[in-house]
């Protein structure tokens, strides 16, 4: 039986006014973004071509949302997802949905959900995957954020180069269930961004992102955005300016001129190269990731690409590197 959410969500996806466009021309990293700022307009109803297996991912986390998370909730109390939590800096309304992960509070603040990278469609006019997830991300959040009251909690960054508070969002009227960004991950609607807050909170993220996966939720049903080969050279260099999540195992690690090179291939332009400042060694060796210990090992690694004589992600945070397994 068709529940009340499923109802909304439904007539609002296939509502018969015109599509509305909405035009952004950034990259997903805040510091790659174009010159054109999203617009805060409210996003309340809209007709779009997207995929029925988006529709499905979108009824389902609606009805998630009203039915299931109360257990989800439950756990939380026990102390299960509160490592991300720090104290509470502010409580507002939210009066806009900017895109799938960032909103704007009634007293005009812009908030980023922490921890967390959706798709950004990078025109009004292109179709496909990119644009189809980033609607789809758009409209699970304004589901679970329209005209609800939020608590913000900091995690390691305060503000993006842009004024926007980077915050975890929880509802006042649940404040025991996961942050909005634990439950955007866990449906497939985001994937873990290379600057979560710590160790023990990226933990929490990535077992929220790799249950969606696992299950082919969202996005991790495209193809475009699987995990890519760390040693598919090509494919990465074809990622330039993008956020990518690359695994493999790692061929060789070098330092020079301050610094440390984690190879994932022979040759550079072959296959992804990692960098960390020397300067950077010790917090990452203090995470568990000693950079001159990762040879052999098979790790996942998330960032921007780069492309400098082959393709590049430069790591600054321990959260950047996960150890899949020792080999």
């Amino acid at each position: 039986m068709e529940t009340p959410c499923l109802a909304r969500i439904a007539g609002e996806i296939y509502n018969d006014e015109p599509r509305r466009h909405h035009q952004d021309n950034s990259a997903d990293d805040p510091a790659h973004e174009g010159q054109h700022r999203r617009s805060a307009a409210p996003f309340r109803r809209f007709r779009c071509s997207m995929s029925r297996r988006w529709d499905v991912a979108l009824a389902r986390f609606c009805c998630l949302w009203c039915i299931v998370l109360p257990t989800a909730g439950a756990r939380a109390e026990g102390g299960m997802l509160h490592a991300c939590r720090s104290d509470a800096v502010a409580i507002g309304k939210v009066r806009a949905i900017t895109d799938g992960r960032s909103f704007v509070l009634e007293d005009g603040r812009e908030i980023r959900l922490a921890g967390i990278e959706v798709p950004l469609p990078p025109s009004a006019d292109e179709a496909g995957p990119r644009t189809e997830a980033a609607l789809a991300a758009r409209k699970a959040l304004e589901t679970v954020l329209a005209d609800q009251t939020v608590e913000l909690y900091h995690t390691a960054a305060s503000v993006d180069r842009y004024g926007r508070t980077i915050a975890l969002a929880y509802l006042v009227a649940h404040r025991a269930r996961p942050s909005v960004a634990h439950e955007m991950l866990a449906r497939g609607f985001a994937r873990v961004s290379a600057h979560v807050g710590d160790r023990s909170c990226a933990e929490e993220f990535w077992a929220q992102e790799r249950a969606a996966r696992q299950a082919k939720l969202g996005l991790w049903s495209e193809p475009y955005y699987v995990i890519l080969a760390a040693d598919s050279g090509a494919e990465l260099s074809a990622e330039r300016g993008r956020f990518t999540v690359a695994e493999g195992k790692v061929w060789s690690v070098r330092e020079s001129a301050g610094t440390i090179y984690i190879n994932f291939g022979r040759r550079w332009a072959e296959a992804l190269t990692v960098t960390i400042s020397k300067h950077d060694e010790g917090a990452f060796a203090a995470a568990g990731v000693a950079p001159k210990r990762l040879e052999k090992r098979r790790v996942r690694v998330r960032g921007w690409i780069e492309e400098r004589a082959g393709p590049r992600i430069g790591a600054t945070r321990p959260e950047q590197i996960e150890i899949v397994e020792s080999n």
